[in-house]
């Protein structure tokens, strides 16, 4: 160090040494003298009210006094002032008396010299001044000297207390890329000290740590940004320490510090970047559609809302609808999932772009452009050795009942779908052809018919037939044929049921007796048409005739009256019905029609008993009797005790009408 600079320096510590002493004279001057004069009150310049009802007593006395202080934090008691009338000699006579706030704990009085003394050691901050009163007494005359008055004590403030931050903790965030002088916080700090004395009070603050990224307002506290573009993708969050310093931050003074936490909030000013050019993946041929190929990831440096994107598949058509992407809401990735069926031996690679794009783009931080991002996706088909595929899904054939075993039905066909085609042998599944009525050639799928078909049996046949790869695998799979047999006019007709025709005595010649019709159990695809007739005879019937009817029925006609059971009970009637086949097909059956004495409204009297006798040939009480028999040998048997032959003498010896 220069000589000047030394000269300076000292000429700076005697000017402060000066202006302390200037400070110390100052504060001893006293602050006045009490007197009764109006225009003198000493009291006054303390801004307390005088209090005395004495004044026109004396009107050249007065208090002498100094202004009180006394220094906070001082635990030696000692003399801080004196109280004392201008009429005091020094003889004694006078009694100094203190009353108020501290008096006798706090302060104390020498009531002789009028010395002011402190008990204790004071802090400001509890209470910074007191308001006491004071009295001088004549002792001689016990009158006082001087009036009653109010002064104060002043307790004088020292820098003992540290600034304190309030609102801790400090938590705030900005957008990352704020510019320069973006305001972040602001930090406040209180002194319990006088902010009316000296510099203890007086804050100012400073960044402990921080730089250069932040700074801070020395006297209001507010953090501001000093950096421009801080990125939160290189750096998410910062810890600024701010001290604060009381005096001003002269030495001596107490400070105190404050951690505030600044993180950066995002903003959209990365775009989507795919970290290869090409993705390849593999996947099954026999892959089900919605099975997922691979993902993508498309990195993106931003978070939230600003990192969302979606994907798309762009390029050629076909591979484009063969594949799908979409984007996962979660991890942002794009998931590749199969849209259609794959074919190893039909196409065996794909090659398609993909692209990333953001959902919310600000083109304050980057070109529209550069929100988006591209890459190659190449998918490799695998094979898979697959089953043997029949060339239709199902088979429907055709076949007549009546054809002959070793019929060719039809043909079934499988192909191994893979590459080195493997050869296939047929077989029917023996639980869909339980009858085995038909075959399959295991070298080149034709059925055959195996034994004689029955369309009244089963009209229908769902055969199973397998195909298995001989070598390899065995792999196999099976298709279902469906067998219609058709129908061949292979079944007579029939009347439909057992008719038991009765003629009342009386009927007249062309009255309808009985209403036929037939059934065949053959189904011709025209539908069925049955002609009635007689049995071929040279000679007419007498009695009846058929009357076809044209509609699969006919009516058995009276061809004459005048029928009585004397004359005879019962008529024998054969009926020829024929069917309309190629060739045609018939059968004959005899009915039986009795005679019957019938109710004026045209029914047999004694109903379907009378119609079963005639039906048997016999007369009604040739039928009761036998009914009768049969019902006592029964009671006998029941009731015997002892087996025994009962020859029952109720047998009819002659069955009149037979």
């Amino acid at each position: 160090m220069g000589r000047d600079e030394e000269m300076h320096m000292w000429t700076v510590k005697r000017c402060i040494q000066s202006v302390l002493a200037m400070i110390m004279v100052f504060s001893m001057i006293p602050g006045g003298v009490l007197s009764d004069m109006k225009g003198a009150q000493g009291l006054e310049a303390q801004q307390l009210p005088q209090r005395s009802s004495n004044l026109h007593r004396r009107l050249r006395r007065g208090w002498i006094w100094k202004q009180l202080f006394v220094p906070e934090e001082d635990p030696t008691p000692g003399v801080i002032g004196q109280l004392k009338s201008d009429s005091d000699r020094g003889d004694m006579s006078i009694k100094y008396i203190l009353s108020g706030e501290g008096a006798g704990d706090v302060f104390q009085i020498n009531e002789y010299t009028g010395d002011i003394r402190t008990l204790k050691k004071l802090d400001r901050e509890e209470k910074a001044f007191y308001v006491l009163q004071a009295q001088a007494i004549n002792r001689r005359s016990n009158e006082p000297e001087e009036p009653q008055s109010e002064f104060i004590i002043t307790v004088q403030d020292i820098n003992d207390n540290v600034p304190q931050f309030q609102n801790e903790p400090y938590v705030s965030s900005i957008p990352e890329m704020s510019p320069v002088g973006t305001t972040v916080v602001q930090v406040t700090a209180t002194d319990a000290d006088d902010p009316m004395f000296g510099n203890n009070a007086k804050l100012i603050y400073s960044i402990l740590q921080g730089e250069p990224y932040f700074s801070v307002e020395a006297k209001t506290g507010i953090i501001l940004t000093s950096l421009a573009n801080m990125d939160r993708e290189a750096r998410e969050q910062y810890l600024v320490v701010v001290q604060v310093k009381d005096m001003l931050g002269l030495s001596g003074g107490y400070s105190a510090s404050t951690t505030v936490t600044v993180s950066l909030t995002d903003v959209n000013d990365n775009g989507p970047t795919f970290q290869h050019h090409l993705y390849t993946f593999a996947v099954l041929e026999n892959a089900s559609v919605g099975t997922t190929v691979g993902r993508i990831m498309a990195e993106d440096g931003d978070t939230g809302i600003n990192a969302k994107m979606t994907y798309s598949l762009e390029d050629d058509l076909e591979e484009s609808s063969t594949f799908i992407i979409k984007t996962d809401p979660v991890t942002q990735e794009g998931v590749i999932l199969l849209a259609k069926p794959l074919d190893f031996e039909t196409k065996r690679r794909f090659v398609m772009a993909a692209e990333a794009l953001n959902d919310h783009v600000d083109t304050d931080f980057l070109p529209l452009d550069e929100f988006s991002d591209r890459t190659t996706l190449k998918i490799i088909v695998e094979d898979v050795d697959e089953p043997p595929v029949f060339l239709s899904p199902v088979y429907t054939w055709k076949v007549p009942e009546n054809a002959a075993a070793g019929t060719v039905v039809g043909v079934v066909s499988a192909k191994d779908g893979d590459a080195v085609n493997m050869p296939v042998s047929y077989s029917i599944d023996k639980r869909s052809d339980i009858t085995k009525a038909f075959k399959v050639n295991p070298d080149n799928g034709t059925v055959t018919v195996a034994k004689a078909l029955d369309r009244e049996t089963a009209d229908w046949h769902n055969l199973t037939i397998e195909a298995k790869e001989t070598t390899q695998n065995h792999l196999s799979s099976s298709v279902t044929v469906f067998i219609k047999v058709l129908d061949v006019n292979d079944n007579t007709p029939r009347l439909a049921r057992d008719y038991q025709p009765y003629i009342c005595e009386g009927t007249q010649a062309g009255e309808l007796i009985q209403l036929l019709s037939a059934v065949d159990p053959d189904e011709p695809a025209e539908g069925h048409h049955f002609y009635f007739s007689m049995v071929p005879d040279k000679h007419i019937n007498p009695n009846f005739t058929i009357r076809d009817n044209q509609d699969n029925t006919a009516g058995i006609v009276a061809r004459r009256s005048t029928f009585t059971r004397k004359d005879q009970t019962q008529y024998l009637l054969p009926i020829v019905v024929t069917d309309s086949g190629s060739p045609a097909l018939s059968s004959t059956s005899t009915l039986t029609v009795g005679v019957c004495s019938c109710h004026p409204d045209g029914h047999c009297p004694a109903g379907g008993v009378e119609a079963l006798a005639l039906y048997m040939g016999v007369s009604l009480q040739t039928f009761i009797g036998l009914a009768v028999c049969l019902v006592t040998l029964a009671a006998i048997h029941r009731n015997a005790n002892t087996a025994a032959f009962i020859r029952a003498p109720c047998m009819p010896s002659s069955h009149p009408g037979v």
